[in-house]
């Protein structure tokens, strides 16, 4: 049996654009809670949500944004990331979605890459000032009118929005920005929206690539609008469902997984802080009655872990996706048991495909619901290839995963070369992941391809070590990377976070790991940490986790040593 499996639907694939499918859904839910932000006090049912909507966008109207032009949002969480999000889709407008975490550089290269001429942003994120930043990075803003930007570095850039009610030079404040709709009458918005196609590109997302310049995925209505549907009937999901978001709006995570899957099922958005507080989540959760949570493996760790998790009365919850990396399943467990999520879904994918490739749901077995990341969703077929030969591999076979369907993403802007090798000519998406399928259909993630430890010839896979440390009652969480050395090629080198409370030392981890898995896969070197390094989402950085561990174990020398 061949590693290749697709599924289907009895439901149809949705040809329409985003904002089509909010005017239907608001005429069916009008009065369903749509959106709800705690810090800010904010809470709009679906009929109340379409207006603020359809003023934003006759505001960007106002500006002279048009279809195709590129709209930057540079934010935390909060009520205007979602207005924008979906103004800009009923006018056409791309929305590029920047990284709060991005920093000088960056917002530069995504500003220029994208070709940007409206960015939105807020004040500042965390330790970051966004207003001193964007003036050091574009200094010709500080000293111009808000409608007369022009400038040869930023030759596109001609609008910039504030979400503060401070005005600052060379800025519209929002609360004046959105006061322009009035200049728009709703037969223009309505001429604008008609005019749009399903297949136009929506929205820009950066991939966070490992090495060189982040690439811009572009993604059209067609690709988001279902993939958030999709992973919504996998869950279940229903006009009744209250989502807690607290993953990142800038990331496919929440504004597809989230944001989508919500609105394309007249669900409730719960906005619970700016960004990631465990205390914050179990709250919204809790005051909200929510009946399903989305994360990443470290978000639920952290709930689970904290002091007070236990006053939390969280027995409104069903559903929810745990995603974004490898989910250990010792937590899974947990999430299933303790946080009463017996209906809590593994979902896969990458930017790239918008995101989920695939999914489990509620119907599938505990033991396939804790060990795979489930089948294709409907419409999307998935194959996993030996990466040297790209044949398909048997079932049971170790190789990489590949995905095609309508989720594939258009390709990356600005980037045919990128495009070209990401993508086959026979339109398959090559992930990079290291997959097996099970006789039955279902898919387990090894690991990245780059990520694989090859020590003295064996191949190693990091989440095959990692998992088994999970089942030790002192590790709440460990990541595993490898590290050069002079004699095997690599080493492994583990992190380890304990439980509050617990102790562990070296030896007793190996003493551990000695007993249960094979010599060549035990740890070498052992680092016990408080936290790890982590992208905005959550995600490990292991690239970072190699680079510190290299300096501090003194590996310069065997880092350095070539290789065929």
């Amino acid at each position: 049996m061949k590693s290749y499996n697709y599924s289907t639907s009895s439901k149809s694939l949705i040809f329409k654009t985003i904002g089509e499918m909010l005017n239907e859904i608001v005429n069916a839910y009008p009065d369903n809670d749509c959106l709800v932000s705690i810090p800010e006090g904010i809470r709009y049912n679906y009929r109340q949500f379409k207006a603020e909507v359809d003023k934003i966008a006759k505001a960007f109207l106002a500006l002279g944004v048009k279809k195709g032009d590129r709209v930057a949002i540079w934010s935390a969480n909060n009520v205007a990331w979602v207005l924008t999000q979906f103004a800009t889709s009923k006018i056409g407008a791309i929305l590029v979605t920047i990284n709060p975490a991005y920093r000088a550089s960056e917002l530069e290269y995504a500003l220029k890459q994208s070709e940007t001429s409206t960015l939105v942003l807020i004040e500042e994120f965390k330790s970051s000032d966004y207003i001193s930043i964007l003036y050091n990075v574009a200094p010709f803003i500080k000293g111009s009118k808000p409608t007369g930007l022009n400038s040869i570095r930023f030759p596109y850039l001609k609008n910039v929005i504030c979400i503060s009610q401070t005005k600052y030079s060379g800025m519209f404040r929002w609360d004046d920005f959105v006061e322009m709709h009035k200049k728009i009458d709703d037969s223009m918005l309505q001429d604008m929206e008609n005019a749009l196609d399903p297949d136009d590109i929506i929205n820009i997302q950066y991939t966070s690539g490992t090495t060189g310049f982040p690439k811009a995925a572009c993604l059209t209505h067609i690709n988001i609008l279902n993939n958030g549907y999709f992973v919504g009937e996998a869950m279940n999901f229903t006009d009744k469902d209250r989502l807690c978001v607290p993953v990142p709006f800038y990331h496919c995570f929440g504004m597809v997984m989230s944001n989508l899957t919500c609105i394309s099922h007249g669900s409730c958005i719960v906005i619970p802080s700016p960004y990631f507080d465990p205390i914050a989540a179990l709250t919204a959760v809790e005051k909200e009655k929510c009946t399903a949570l989305h994360g990443v493996p470290t978000m639920f760790i952290a709930e689970l872990e904290h002091p007070e998790f236990s006053r939390f009365d969280l027995t409104s919850l069903r559903t929810g996706i745990m995603a974004g990396s490898p989910c250990p399943i010792e937590v899974m467990k947990r999430v299933n048991n303790q946080m009463h999520m017996s209906e809590v879904t593994i979902a896969y994918g990458q930017t790239e495909s918008s995101p989920v490739i695939t999914q489990t749901t509620p119907y599938d077995s505990f033991e396939y619901r804790v060990e795979t990341v489930g089948k294709p969703l409907p419409f999307l077929e998935v194959k996993i290839i030996d990466p040297q030969t790209g044949k398909i591999v048997e079932a049971g076979e170790q190789g990489e995963l590949c995905a095609r369907g309508y989720s594939v993403m258009r390709g990356y802007y600005n980037n045919i070369e990128a495009t070209q090798a990401a993508i086959d000519e026979a339109k398959w998406l090559h992930t990079g992941d290291l997959a097996v399928m099970t006789q039955d259909g279902y898919f387990k993630i090894i690991g990245r391809i780059k990520d694989m430890i090859i020590r003295g010839g064996e191949n190693i896979y990091p989440r095959e070590i990692e998992e088994f440390l999970y089942t030790h009652p002192s590790i709440a969480d460990a990541q595993v990377i490898g590290v050069p050395d002079q004699k095997y090629g690599e080493e492994i080198c583990v992190w380890i976070k304990l439980r509050d409370g617990h102790t562990l030392t070296e030896e007793e981890v190996k003493e551990y790991c000695r007993e249960k898995i094979a010599r060549y896969k035990l740890p070498k070197y052992i680092k016990f940490v408080d936290n790890f390094p982590t992208t905005v989402t959550g995600k490990v950085r292991k690239v970072e986790m190699r680079e510190i561990s290299v300096r501090e174990l003194g590996l310069g020398a065997a880092s350095k040593i070539e290789t065929a």
